[in-house]
């Protein structure tokens, strides 16, 4: 990718409305009077394309801040909108991707990925057409017929992506997808999210305990408090988008990624 296009693909960032904004949300899961938040007086924007890392100490409400987002709990007070509308419930515009991905063991990978658009009674051809897309998307175009439980953890992540992203949401929720994955597996799939995001234009949120991954995939990085959760450090990175332009991970070893490296490890370490 030339360094053009870079500079229209950030000018698009900072034309653009928010995609998704938080005011002042906050989550309290015991009700009594004097329990502590989850999170606190959470306040963030989301602008479309943007690939936005969230790291925290173990227990600061990374989790929360995502559920929230996809809409599967509502926050205690403040409110979340997307394109300008309350968040209420979970809905197609918001695609979630866990640790284990929670695909059907007894389907075949196509028909997981079918099964989203088959729940909107999507017309078939145009699911037929729409699964080998994202089959050749994330890799799987020859396992199509397997069965989720004869697949790798690297495998069922992809059809997992895929599955979320055959929906076409205007947001991806992230949360430690890639945790379980032996070191090697780890680093092809943070490949093939980088390229489906930078191919696709869409936004990810993606939760991390893992510095290095932060760094080398977001263009932002929100770092969290201990708990309750508050947003402590908001801070623009541009190595992922070096690592399209040059296909080289030079970035990782420049002294610009070790000191933001510090940095981040300083904040979380001091919580």
């Amino acid at each position: 990718m030339d360094n053009e296009n870079i500079n229209k693909f950030e000018n698009f960032f900072e034309a653009a409305n928010e995609l998704i904004s938080m005011d002042g949300v906050s989550l309290v899961y015991d009700k009594k009077s004097d329990a502590i938040p989850a999170i606190d007086n959470i306040n963030i924007n989301i602008y479309p394309g943007e690939f936005v890392c969230v790291m925290g100490p173990s227990g600061c409400g990374k989790s929360t801040l995502l559920n929230i987002l996809a809409g599967f709990v509502l926050p205690t007070s403040g409110n979340v909108k997307i394109n300008m509308t309350e968040i209420k419930g979970i809905d197609s515009h918001r695609g979630v991707v866990f640790q284990q991905p929670p695909l059907y063991e007894w389907y075949s990978v196509r028909k997981n990925i079918a099964f989203g658009p088959m729940m909107k009674k999507v017309p078939k051809n145009k699911i037929r057409e729409d699964v080998e897309t994202y089959l050749e998307k994330v890799g799987l175009t020859q396992f199509g017929d397997k069965k989720v439980y004869e697949l790798s953890g690297g495998m069922k992540q992809r059809a997992a992506i895929a599955s979320a992203l055959i929906n076409n949401p205007e947001i991806l929720l992230m949360d430690e997808p890639f945790g379980a994955l032996d070191a090697l597996t780890r680093e092809q799939m943070q490949d093939l999210i980088r390229k489906i995001w930078w191919n696709s234009g869409k936004t990810i949120f993606f939760i991390t305990h893992d510095v290095d991954e932060a760094l080398l995939l977001g263009t932002r990085i929100l770092v969290m408090s201990k708990h309750p959760g508050k947003i402590i450090a908001d801070l623009p990175v541009n190595f992922t988008k070096d690592l399209i332009n040059e296909n080289s991970d030079d970035a990782r070893y420049t002294e610009s990624f070790h000191m933001k490296r510090k940095y981040i490890l300083q904040l979380i370490n001091e919580q």
